[in-house]
């Protein structure tokens, strides 16, 4: 599973930066649309594109791996494992 890690990035910028980033900020400056931002930051297993990840990682100044990351999951593998 891919979990994205925006609610952490909102977070880190505001304390960094002694103010509250808004998703209505973040949708100005890089087009994303609040609701697709609370969908990334929300919705398990949200799909999304490669434009939209970069224009984030460029928002944020970060790079991809702080944005997502991967989670494995344990019982496709036993399934796959079971049936060798």
């Amino acid at each position: 599973m891919i979990r994205y890690k925006l609610k952490t990035l909102i977070s880190d910028k505001s304390f960094r930066e002694r103010r509250k980033i808004t998703y209505e900020e973040i949708t100005k400056a890089t087009g994303i649309g609040p609701v697709t931002l609370s969908a990334i930051a929300s919705r398990r297993g949200y799909v999304t594109s490669t434009d939209i990840l970069d224009k984030l990682c460029a928002f944020f100044e970060c790079s991809i791996s702080d944005l997502i990351e991967h989670i494995p999951d344990p019982k496709p593998l036993l399934k796959l494992r079971e049936t060798k």
